[in-house]
């Protein structure tokens, strides 16, 4: 095991875990992790998937509800870190992130400065990018504003979806994490100060909320749409409401389509239904579903999800 340096890790999710996992290969000397508190919600899921690795390879972990908890704190202090790595969490005090000798290294799923907040990944694809990254860099009291130590662009393909591309950079996420580290304690990288271009205007990626998931057929391009819905998938899933008359309705999430570019005379937002196929009606033609969930019932391929259809007849979205 190595000695030097003393680290902390900081992540809760399963792309925190390829960067975990890397530097235990590694032998890196992981003297303690901060996850998040196990959930109260659902029982099957307390512990997360950072939390079960740490128990089953004995490394010390704490999970604070309160990062600036004198208790946490306290203890946070006695495992002494000479360096934080963060991926996946929370926005950090100064009380934490201004803790280790050698400063806190975060690792971000975007190409920064571009795509800043907690869910870049999302909303590269939302907007209709071609291209992200991974950035690591150095925290301080702005969020995702430090000094840049690497970077890696990588493409986003045209038919990927959010859950497709986080598995993408997950494969090159702790590669990430363990080259800008040994570029630290061998000196051989020298932090630059965040730049963009003028002529690029800054886009940013905050929390998605539930009204940031709902689909409006009326206002958006079928572009606009087949990217939120890719964007969204699997989780947390862009949503519609399914009407079968004026009073009967129910939420309706979209996991994959694909986009059919025609000219036709149906009113947007209209549902054609076959046997195996169901197609919305929007501006430019019709967006085809492939895999959706309707409100009451499990995820399902379109030809499940149609043969659980009673009413075949005038349905639309809305």
């Amino acid at each position: 095991m190595k000695k030097f340096p003393r680290i902390v890790f900081i992540g809760s999710t399963p792309f925190s875990l390829f960067s975990l996992k890397e530097l235990s290969i590694r032998k890196y000397n992981i003297v303690g992790i901060i996850t998040n508190p196990d959930s109260i919600f659902n029982k099957n899921k307390r512990n997360t998937s950072v939390k079960k690795y740490a128990l089953e390879n004995h490394i010390p972990i704490l999970q604070p509800k309160n990062l600036i908890d004198p208790f946490f704190l306290k203890n946070l202090k006695i495992w002494n870190a000479d360096i934080q790595i963060i991926v996946s969490f929370r926005i950090l005090p100064k009380e934490v992130w201004g803790n280790p000798k050698m400063g806190t290294l975060n690792l971000h799923a975007s190409f920064l400065p571009q795509y800043r907040g907690a869910a870049p990944i999302n909303w590269a694809i939302i907007n209709g990018e071609n291209k992200t990254g991974l950035t690591t860099f150095f925290v301080n009291n702005q969020v995702d504003y430090g000094k840049i130590l690497l970077q890696k662009e990588i493409k986003i393909e045209k038919e990927e979806t959010a859950g497709e591309l986080e598995n993408k950079l997950k494969k090159f996420s702790g590669s990430m994490i363990i080259k800008t580290l040994e570029g630290i304690l061998q000196k051989k990288i020298k932090p630059k100060i965040q730049k963009y271009i003028i002529s690029s205007p800054l886009k940013y990626a905050p929390k998605i909320s539930p009204i940031d998931c709902r689909i409006f057929w009326k206002e958006n391009s079928i572009e606009v749409i087949y990217n939120k819905i890719r964007g969204l998938s699997p989780y947390p899933t862009a949503w519609t409401f399914l009407f079968f008359n004026e009073k009967i309705f129910v939420r309706f999430k979209i996991f994959i389509v694909k986009k059919i570019r025609e000219i036709h005379s149906f009113p947007i937002g209209f549902v054609i239904l076959s046997s195996y196929e169901m197609k919305i009606s929007v501006k430019e033609g019709f967006i085809s579903i492939i895999e959706g969930q309707i409100e009451g019932k499990k995820k399902m391929d379109i030809k499940n999800l149609i043969n659980g259809i009673k009413i075949r007849k005038n349905l639309f979205v809305r």
